[in-house]
């Protein structure tokens, strides 16, 4: 980690694959250097840091690091945290985060239900909410939906510096910005959707901006598995893993060496239309024998280890094309019989490596998180671009 010694340095736009990021725009806390300290005043905890360890840590010089964490005091994102006995000299005041200086807002819209978080500086979750959705209903009408639970999610909080300039009182009380997760394929760096499945309608879509102008705030737009991918690998799950998402859909978030992975155009994770029956069931993509299409036919009829056995082989070939250390489950699917996936998928993986010689057997388990997860990683969608860590999965210290 590397500071740069100026106090004024423009926001780093950082995102998958090297394209702009979603839109955030905090100008209040812009600096590069100011998301650098930001960050290790995160990793540091309650116990808080020195300003020595942060220049030690920043490469920043003494003199930069007290002018910015005299703004971050001054804006209520620092806090002494007692003090230190020094070596030589005075004891050494140490600084922490305040978490509840700011908050953010996570969005899971799912096809048929929505599930809102809102979450402090440091992730922690302090309220949630849930409504049923209809996609079917429309693009707008989705947001209409959405836009009233996120006004009713965070009533009577202060705007903090991190909102920016036109904040809707009533909707941007606090909140530095609103992450929304969903279905994709979509365009994570211009917020646009693409074809859900099973909704044409919905096709270019520019969800993010409708988002945005109802509510005056920053909004990010990611897929609902790369949104719980980035929460997984914050928590610090492994460095290199997949996370299979089985629900009203099926898709999957990579992290690859710490970093959550998107692709060149953003598409990268669209698991579930991965054909491997060429005589199968039509999918609604338009291809018959999709793994999704398997899957889902199988849990509608009620037959889940062969639901199992589908998503094994999905999970055989990303464990073969990426070596990767760790399959994890979620979704609604997965979340009714966890015991049944768990088993039914690793099986297939155990049989896998020892096929292929090595042995080396990759282990399969639920995804921490539960049925929050992807709303609480949506959060992490906006937080992150807080601490300067839009495409960095690990924490500072560890990737």
């Amino acid at each position: 980690m590397g500071g740069v010694n100026r106090t004024d340095v423009g926001a780093e736009r950082a995102g998958g694959g090297g394209r702009t990021g979603g839109g955030v725009n905090l100008p209040a806390l812009r600096g590069h250097n100011a998301a650098l300290v930001l960050d290790l005043l995160r990793t540091a905890g309650d116990g808080g840091i020195s300003r020595l360890e942060l220049a030690e840590r920043t490469g920043l010089t003494p003199q930069a690091v007290s002018k910015i964490t005299a703004r971050l005091r001054t804006e209520g994102f620092a806090a002494e945290a007692g003090r230190r006995a020094s070596t030589g000299g005075k004891p050494r005041t140490l600084l922490r985060l305040v978490p509840e200086a700011g908050h953010a807002i996570g969005l899971h819209l799912d096809r048929d239900e929505l599930t809102a978080v809102l979450a402090d500086l440091t992730g922690h979750v302090v309220a949630e909410r849930r409504a049923p959705l209809d996609f079917a209903a429309g693009a707008e009408a989705v947001v209409d939906a959405a836009v009233e639970v996120v006004r009713g999610l965070a009533p009577g909080l202060k705007p903090g510096p991190g909102a920016g300039p036109g904040a809707a009182p009533d909707a941007g009380v606090g909140l530095l910005g609103v992450g929304i997760a969903l279905p994709g394929p979509l365009d994570h760096s211009d917020g646009v959707l693409h074809r859900v499945t099973g909704f044409p309608a919905w096709d270019g879509f520019p969800l993010r901006d409708a988002f945005a102008g109802r509510l005056g705030l920053p909004v990010v737009v990611d897929k609902d598995t790369n949104a719980a991918a980035l929460g997984l690998a914050l928590g610090g799950v492994a460095e290199s893993f997949a996370y299979l998402h089985l629900g009203t859909g099926l898709g999957a978030g990579l992290v690859l060496g710490g970093s959550l992975y998107r692709g060149a155009r953003t598409g990268a994770g669209e698991f579930g239309h991965q054909v491997i029956q060429l005589d199968g069931p039509r999918c609604e993509c338009g291809n018959r024998g999709c793994i999704e299409a398997l899957c889902l036919a199988a849990v509608a009829r009620g037959d889940l280890d062969e639901a199992a056995r589908v998503l094994g082989a999905g999970a055989g070939n990303l464990v073969s094309l990426l070596d990767i250390d760790l399959v994890l489950l979620g979704g609604r699917a997965v979340l009714a019989d966890e015991e049944r996936f768990v088993r039914g998928v690793g099986e297939v993986l155990t049989t896998r490596a020892r096929q292929g010689g090595d042995g080396a057997e990759v282990p399969v388990s639920i995804a921490p998180g539960g049925d929050r997860g992807v709303a609480e990683g949506a959060a992490q969608l906006v937080l992150t671009r807080l601490f300067g860590r839009a495409n960095a999965a690990f924490p500072a210290g560890r990737g």
